[in-house]
């Protein structure tokens, strides 16, 4: 979610809201008796707080309910970063900037956690399209990325294949969602393809036989499982050990070479996308639970308060 000029009315509106709030707030710091949860106005505060923390709840059950029709999505959004964003400020002055004890410090603790983790979303979520942009410039979609590489692969098999004239190569069995027709086929099908595959081309062997030895040793365990860890991961120690290789090919074996040299490249983004996607979401382990269990220990605060 971006924060644009979209976001000016909720912005002015939060502004607002919390600058009467510390207007009001003002004269009770003049008094002698301290302010407080139980003074009028302290009640204020935390009925509003726990309004908003409600708001910013319920956007779970809105994204679960996708069909409900009680206002825009990007409405909620919008509501669940402003409304949150003013909670903790609020609850401070229902508190007087006091945590208290017992079960009030570890809900206003863990409210402060949640406050914390839900900036650190908006910041990710607000930053991340850039950097998958200037990063990833090949973005796919994340639920395509097997498919892309199970092409990526076949495709590099057949580069080396046509530049050297044979490969032989061992395939695994492709899943069945990358293979419609073969799963739909039976046993009998999906049995065929587990075999080693020579795959022929046009090339010369003995020319391409650098090539084809930096293609197997390197290259295709690369493509075929994917690691940060491996060699070919970095770009830089890649391209030195593509120009090694080049100095031993012909001139017409030069274009398959770059041509594997960009097949890395394009699974390096994928490395990149899946390490972004897994950033842009991790913060939810942190945030979503301890945010429910905010809500629950804020009710249990509310009852006590009023039986008390």
């Amino acid at each position: 979610m971006l924060i644009d000029r979209s976001h000016r009315g909720w912005a002015m509106a939060s502004a607002a809201i919390l600058g009467a709030a510390v207007v009001a707030y003002v004269p009770y710091t003049l008094r002698s008796a301290p302010p407080g949860g139980g003074t009028m106005l302290g009640l204020v505060y935390g009925t509003t707080a726990f309004g908003f923390m409600a708001y910013a709840t319920l956007l779970a059950l809105r994204k679960k309910f996708p069909i409900w029709r009680i206002g825009r999505t990007q409405s909620w959004m919008r509501g669940h970063l402003w409304l949150g964003a003013l909670s903790l400020p609020l609850v401070l002055l229902h508190s007087g900037f006091l945590f208290g004890h017992g079960l009030t410090s570890i809900l206003m603790w863990l409210f402060v956690v949640v406050w914390a983790s839900g900036l650190f979303g908006a910041w990710l979520q607000h930053t991340m399209p850039r950097r998958l942009l200037r990063e990833v410039p090949m973005e796919t979609i994340y639920e395509q990325i097997g498919r892309v590489r199970a092409q990526l692969l076949d495709e590099g098999d057949a580069v080396v294949a046509d530049a050297c004239g044979k490969l032989e190569v061992e395939v695994a069995p492709p899943r069945p969602q990358l293979l419609p027709a073969a799963s739909a086929a039976g046993p009998a099908v999906a049995s065929h393809l587990l075999v080693s595959v020579l795959r022929t081309g046009s090339g010369g062997a003995d020319a391409g036989a650098p090539l084809r030895d930096f293609y197997l040793t390197e290259i295709r365990p690369f493509l075929e499982a994917p690691s940060r860890r491996h060699p070919v991961a970095d770009a830089a120690a890649a391209a030195v050990m593509a120009a090694k290789v080049r100095a031993l090919l012909p001139p017409a074996l030069h274009a398959p070479l770059e041509d594997l040299a960009n097949l890395c490249e394009e699974e390096r983004q994928l490395l990149r996308q899946e390490r972004l996607h897994g950033t842009l979401h991790a913060w939810l382990i942190v945030h979503v639970p301890l945010a429910y269990a905010v809500m629950v220990l804020a009710v249990v605060h509310l009852v006590m308060a009023l039986r008390f």
